[in-house]
Order: C-alpha cells, then sequence, then structure tokens
C-alpha cells in the first residue's frame, strides 16, 4: 500500500445527518457513544437530526466535528488496518489529529474541546468579533494590511485584526473586532484582493482576542494526561512534530490564538515523501487545498462507505 497522511478538518464542514451515510456501522455508532457518555448527553441525536442552528454553535460545532473525523479514522483501520505515515489538522482538527494519534482517548478530547468551545465563546460577546476569507491575495501582503489597519487605530486600542489562517495560496483569513476587519476588508479589496468574504462565525478564531480562551484552555490542559503520539502529528502552530506531552500541551494553548499555518503543514507533510493526503471527516474542504496548495499532490476525502472505497482504490 502506498504511503500516505491523514488530515483532520476543523469548523465549517458539519452538516445535519453527516453520519447517516454510515448506515449504522458499528464502529461509528461505538465512537458516538463514546463521545455521548463522556459529555453526558445525546450526540447521536444532535448529528441526526440537528437541528442546523444548533450543530453550528461553536460549542456543539468542535464536539461533533471531532467525533465524526474519529468515527471515519476507526472505520479505516477496522477495514483496512493501515496507519497514515503522518497526521494534522486544521484548528480544532488537531484534537482529533491528536486522538487518532493515540495521545489523547475520546473520552479525553470530546469534554476538552467542549470546554476550549465555551471558552471561544465566551471570550469576545457575539458581534464585537469577526472574521473574513481574503481571496486572491498573497498571505504577505494580507498581513502587513492588516498590521497597518491594527496601527492605525493607535497604540492600546482594543480594535486589532490579524491573519489567522494560512489556508492556500491565495486564500487567508482574517480575525479580530469587527470594526477591525471591516476596516481590513476594504484596505485589502483596494489594494487588489480579488474579494473579501465575511464568515458566518460568532467568534474571531486564532486572534489575540481568544487569549483569555487560551488560558482557560491551559488550565485544563495541566489536568490532561497525553501519552506520547504513535503517529507524526505536525502540529499547526509551529509546523513541527512533538512528542514531549509537556510541549503539546503548550502548543495547543498557543495554538487557540495563533494562526493555522496549513499552508506549511501541507508542505511539511510533502517533505516526509508523502503525496496523498487523506481529509478524514465531513467535507472536502482540505483535500480541495491540497491541490490549489501544491499541484504534485493528492488530497482525497473519506466521509462515507463510497469515499472510503474511493480511498483504498487510490492507495492499496
Amino acid at each position: 500500500m502506498k504511503q500516505f497522511a491523514f488530515v483532520f478538518p476543523g469548523q465549517g464542514s458539519q452538516s445535519v445527518g453527516m453520519l447517516d451515510a454510515w448506515g449504522g456501522h458499528a464502529v461509528v455508532a461505538q465512537t458516538v457513544q463514546e463521545a455521548s457518555d463522556a459529555l453526558g448527553e445525546d450526540v447521536a441525536k444532535l448529528i441526526h437530526e440537528g437541528p442546523k442552528e444548533a450543530l453550528a454553535l461553536t460549542t456543539n460545532t468542535q464536539p461533533v466535528m471531532l467525533v465524526a473525523g474519529v468515527a471515519a479514522y476507526r472505520v479505516w483501520m477496522a477495514e483496512v488496518g493501515q496507519a497514515p505515515a503522518a497526521v494534522a489538522g486544521h484548528s480544532l482538527g488537531e484534537y482529533t489529529a491528536l486522538v487518532a494519534a493515540g495521545s489523547l482517548t475520546l473520552a479525553q478530547a470530546a469534554p476538552l474541546v467542549r470546554l476550549r468551545a465555551q471558552a471561544m465563546q465566551e471570550a469576545v460577546p457575539v458581534g464585537v468579533g469577526a472574521m473574513a476569507a481574503i481571496l486572491g491575495m498573497d498571505a504577505a501582503k494580507v498581513a502587513a494590511g492588516c498590521l497597518e489597519v491594527t496601527q492605525s487605530f493607535g497604540a492600546g486600542s482594543i480594535e486589532i485584526v490579524e491573519a489567522v489562517n494560512f489556508n492556500d495560496p491565495a486564500q487567508t483569513v482574517i480575525a479580530g473586532s469587527k470594526a477591525a476587519v471591516d476596516k481590513a476588508c476594504e484596505l485589502l479589496k483596494a489594494n487588489g484582493a480579488k474579494r473579501a468574504l465575511p464568515l458566518p462565525v460568532s467568534a474571531p478564531f486564532h486572534s489575540r482576542l481568544m487569549q483569555p480562551a487560551a488560558e482557560k484552555l491551559k488550565e485544563r490542559l495541566a489536568s490532561i494526561d497525553l501519552a506520547t503520539p504513535q503517529i507524526p502529528l505536525i502540529n499547526n502552530i509551529d509546523v513541527a512534530v512533538e512528542t514531549n506531552p509537556g510541549r503539546i500541551r503548550d502548543a495547543l494553548y498557543r495554538q487557540a490564538f495563533g494562526p493555522v499555518r496549513w499552508v506549511e503543514c501541507v508542505q511539511a507533510i510533502k517533505a516526509r515523501g508523502l503525496h496523498t493526503l487523506v481529509e478524514c471527516g465531513p467535507g472536502k474542504v482540505l483535500a480541495g487545498m491540497v491541490k490549489r496548495i501544491d499541484p504534485e499532490l493528492t488530497g482525497l476525502a473519506l466521509f462515507d462507505p463510497a469515499t472510503l472505497q474511493d480511498v483504498k482504490g487510490v492507495l492499496v
């Protein structure tokens, strides 16, 4: 079998009924039950019935995306048995990657991401923060524009905007206070960006406004036993493979208010000699980014029995 990497998606790919296609697969059912037990609620009902608005709440989105990614990974391991040569996750997806790599159990991870989501939601009141995707502009220019806008508000101002998700060479997400994000969108469009799309999110994720959430997360992480990952995991804050539990905790803490360096993560996977990246979990967002980051790479999606067969067809 060809060597490959698994990558795990973050928020945004969730949908009502996203596990239905597995048709009650025993491994999927067991995974959902584990998460339900850990959270003290019926996760299966939430995923199957929604409603969409409930699934879109950050405090629900993060746990259900974790569960869906772990379920797809476990089905792969049960039916194929070949572990990936490396793993990585986009934002929240890094927690799914840690479960896949054996560093966290699902019972540890589900309450942890629920706390992370709650802390992020509480850090900035709804409507005060914002995020936007900047399309068709070099990431360095986006970052420079954000710095210019932040400085325009004066030293010590609460109005800030930063480049927070480096998704592909022509897509960078910015986040911060609403006034600063709006101003940055205007400036970046004037400077040549093709589009500036406001994102339907409830908080300015990965910006320094998330520092209060990170402190709460740090406190919880200190009480969790992390095992050494059994698969190399490229983290998205440093684009580094860490094996020391203390350094893994620190990376997760800083990731909450630091940028997701996804382009570099994909490049680091390629540098390990891996040319096939399989997005494990709902949607095809990361699989689509792979080709835009490097045309020499293959991006596949694994989220139901049909895509499982597709991936097997390519790799086996």
